[in-house]
């Protein structure tokens, strides 16, 4: 092999084999296949694409998030494509079949360890699909489990943070954050709770979806068996043990944005868990972005956003909100 590189202190041998990470707990040979399409993306490209499948990794993939507001590391859990969710809005494409059905997590987090330590040493930007990102957006913002389904549905979830803390402190990553995409439909299981204590000790933030008020929009929205007060209820005892982030997508549905009373009583929940101890660090307001599972869920406009947003604020002041628009 050719054109040894040393970054980080660690060795990339590139050759016409590929790349070979050696001096690590997860040391593993990597190929990075020539991509089917090589140009620059640009930022809207970027937003209205996060695909999970990155070269020839099968479970971590680098994306630029309009919500991270720079580039987050994907960590994919659900390989299966199995949710507890059944989202009108997600991207995920289930009639593909999955390329496996379970999680190796040493490969995992070979792939992360690996993933981390390119981004970290810059070498990324020069990769050709990150060529055009813009100068301020060129930072890692987190590691996030996200992906296929609920995270947290992962019987080894806390585990899975655990190794993921320990790669972000072996890079030396303090401010990277350690972030979980929930629908908290499984935050009361004491697994999911020492996970949440993990990312409480690595910088870590919980993002919380909360899109409905009444039980009858959620079924129509979330498509779930597991109730509205269940979802709450696990919200509220998170958010009391530390700051949260609440996410919250909206749609027009078959050309009919929220419904006035609809939002009315998604702020009526916002209010009772500021009331009973919930500390909310910021609400994120966003609509969509990308491919969705169903046709008539489509992106609201941006002064539709924004007016969600303007009653947020008049109703709960003293909460944060911040506005993500749609990619047209």
């Amino acid at each position: 092999m050719t054109n040894a590189l040393v970054i980080r202190h660690q060795a990339f041998i590139i050759g016409h084999i590929g790349i070979c990470v050696r001096g690590r707990s997860h040391s593993r040979a990597y190929n990075l296949l020539p991509m089917t399409d090589p140009r620059p993306l640009s930022l809207k490209q970027h937003y209205a694409a996060h695909p999970r499948k990155w070269r020839e990794f099968s479970y971590v993939y680098p994306v630029i998030s309009r919500r991270s507001g720079g580039l987050s590391i994907g960590v994919n859990l659900n390989i299966d494509k199995v949710c507890n969710w059944d989202c009108v809005y997600c991207q995920v494409d289930r009639s593909v079949p999955p390329p496996r059905m379970d999680v190796d997590l040493d490969a995992l987090m070979s792939e992360l360890d690996w993933l981390v330590g390119y981004a970290a040493s810059g070498a990324i930007w020069d990769d050709v699909q990150f060529a055009d990102v813009p100068a301020d957006l060129r930072r890692i913002n987190d590691i996030a489990f996200s992906g296929d389904g609920e995270p947290t549905t992962y019987p080894r979830f806390d585990e899975a943070c655990e190794q993921a803390a320990a790669i972000k402190a072996r890079h030396h990553l303090d401010a990277v954050k350690l972030i979980v995409l929930s629908n908290m439909t499984m935050a009361h299981r004491p697994a999911v709770q020492r996970g949440f204590a993990v990312l409480d000790q690595n910088n870590g933030e919980i993002w919380a979806k909360l899109e409905a008020g009444t039980q009858a929009y959620y079924e129509l929205v979330d498509r779930s068996a597991v109730k509205l007060d269940r979802i709450v209820s696990n919200i509220l005892d998170a958010g009391r043990l530390r700051p949260i982030v609440i996410q919250s997508m909206f749609m027009k549905l078959r050309g009919e944005p929220i419904p006035d009373a609809e939002f009315n009583t998604y702020l009526d929940r916002l209010a009772h868990l500021v009331a009973h101890g919930c500390q909310i660090k910021l609400v994120q307001l966003y609509t969509i972005a990308r491919q969705t599972a169903e046709s008539y869920a489509t992106p609201l406009s941006d002064a539709q956003l924004d007016a969600l947003a303007a009653r947020l604020h008049a109703r709960l002041p003293q909460l944060p909100a911040q506005t993500f628009y749609g990619v047209e």
